[in-house]
């Protein structure tokens, strides 16, 4: 049996890094980890291929080749991922669909042949022991939440590592909170499921081996879901594999913004090498913390808990959100202020969006606010919108316009990042560094593009200057945020 893996391009986006990685020659941010483990759980005698959309044209020779063409795809994919069966039903090529964007809504999709939603540890097996026996069907899905024990290693050697800027590694699914605009819990419950320590520094060993050193990215939705079993079994070991290894990797996950209130856990994370934590905000404002159930950020100094983090030398990614019912025409405002004062360089900032199966899409249903010929597209920065707002839409995305263009614009920003650099402390470490050729180009291409060509390039060049006089060890540190910070802008000025 011969499976082409197939995963859909992205579109431009905020957290597609596709106009920074263009100074590295880099061609996407992170690998489908998904995709390389769905390919570990097919039958060894299968032949398989992988192409990444965002790293490879999709050819017609190779649907062609496949007995079946697996998509996996999340709701930003979509356009592409209904291309891509398009293709493969002009070619009479069979189609086995999974991932978030068909499990929320599988009824969207009856041309696909098989719908495996879900967890594949437990849906894609079914199928599997039906096709064997010649009685597929058309879907499978279970409401079980799988042990992540036995989940295979993905197979890597379907890609070339070094077509991307960061590999991606998962510990753990599942989130102990219930935001109600998050479609996690509905997808992976609410009980984190935890990989065995063990087999999860296999997982290092693995990239390790095959040659990767660099960013790591930890891709669960909360990586302190379990706090206790996270500083008694896994850090202790990562720490220890890290030091035999001479610092190979450094690592970026998601947490809660209670990791503040854990300094062990801060120090522990420090010690492993942990590098930045992407953490939703969300909104300065009580009110509409409590009207989206995230009580976890109310009745808390939300600006020192950031900083705090930023002390361990932690850099903090944050998520917002304005298009709460309970938002005033303050917030614009209110969210700039914020995120100038906390030094939060990557403020992906978005208008409230509502997947379905949410309790957000529930609720709104109930209120006869779901926009029906309005879909959910995943991209919360797209000024696009699936329901009603109570604030006027208008003035809604009209102040959204205003957060990300005063954020973004080069004195705003290379503000923040001096901002940052006043709390950021890292821990010095002895690390494998290796000098690519492309971060040497980089440094000359961010220098020309960013210092010759950008209306802005007076502030790269004092905000140059400023980091090499107040603080030169961050310089490495500087010229990445500058190329990030020309990302945003491209994004937004969109």
């Amino acid at each position: 049996m011969k499976a082409l893996l197939v995963y859909p391009k992205c579109p431009d986006s905020f957290w597609s890094f596709n106009h920074a990685l263009k100074f590295i020659g880099v061609k996407a941010a992170l690998p489908p980890l998904g995709l390389l483990t769905v390919a570990a759980l097919l039958p060894e005698d299968w032949d398989k291929k992988l192409v990444d959309m965002n790293v490879h044209q999709l050819k017609d020779e190779d649907l062609k080749w496949a007995d079946y063409v697996l998509i996996s795809a999340m709701s930003i994919q979509k356009k592409s991922a209904e291309s891509v069966i398009k293709r493969c039903k002009e070619l009479g090529v069979k189609i086995i669909a999974g991932g978030p964007l068909f499990t929320s809504e599988p009824e969207k999709y009856p041309e696909v042949d098989h719908l495996v939603l879900g967890e594949a540890e437990i849906t894609l097996k079914a199928f599997l022991n039906d096709l064997e026996k010649g009685k597929a069907g058309h879907i499978y899905t279970s409401s079980q939440k799988p042990s992540l024990e036995n989940t295979p290693f993905p197979l890597w050697e379907l890609i070339n590592l070094h077509d991307y800027s960061t590999m991606s590694i998962q510990f753990s699914r599942g989130c102990p909170f219930d935001c109600e605009f998050c479609d996690i819990t509905t997808l992976y419950g609410r009980k984190p499921r935890l990989k065995p320590t063990g087999r999860f520094i296999e997982e290092l060993e693995v990239l390790y081996n095959r040659g990767w050193r660099g960013g790591v990215f930890i891709v669960d939705d909360n990586f302190i879901g379990n706090k206790v079993r996270l500083k008694k079994e896994l850090l202790p070991e990562l720490i220890k594999w890290m030091e035999n290894h001479k610092n190979p990797f450094w690592f970026i996950t998601e947490a809660s913004i209670n990791l503040a209130d854990d300094d062990q856990l801060l120090r522990m994370m420090q010690s492993a090498n942990f590098a930045s934590v992407f953490i939703g905000i969300e909104t300065p404002d009580e009110n509409s913390l409590q009207e989206c159930n995230k009580f976890n950020n109310t009745n808390r100094d939300l600006i020192a808990a950031v900083k705090k983090i930023q002390n361990y030398g932690i850099q903090v990614t944050g998520g917002f959100i304005v298009g709460f019912d309970s938002d005033t025409p303050s917030i614009f405002e209110q969210q700039i202020n914020f995120i100038q004062k906390s030094g939060i360089v990557t403020a992906m900032v978005g208008l409230l969006k509502a997947p379905v199966g949410t309790k957000l899409f529930k609720r709104l249903k109930r209120e006869n606010r779901i926009l029906p010929d309005t879909e959910f597209t995943g991209n919360n920065t797209d000024l696009s919108l699936n329901f009603i707002p109570k604030m006027n839409m208008q003035k809604l995305i009209s102040g959204y316009k205003k957060i990300v263009t005063t954020i973004y614009d080069p004195k705003s920003y290379y503000e923040r990042v001096m901002e940052f650099f006043k709390e950021f402390k890292p821990a010095k470490k002895k690390s494998i560094k290796m000098l690519r050729f492309c971060y040497v180009k980089a440094l000359f291409r961010a220098m020309f593009i960013l210092g010759v060509l950008e209306k802005g390039r007076r502030h790269y060049w004092k905000f140059l200057m400023k980091t090499l006089i107040k603080y030169p060890r961050f310089l490495p540190e500087a010229i990445t945020f500058a190329i990030y910070g020309f990302h945003f802008r491209k994004i937004f000025s969109s």
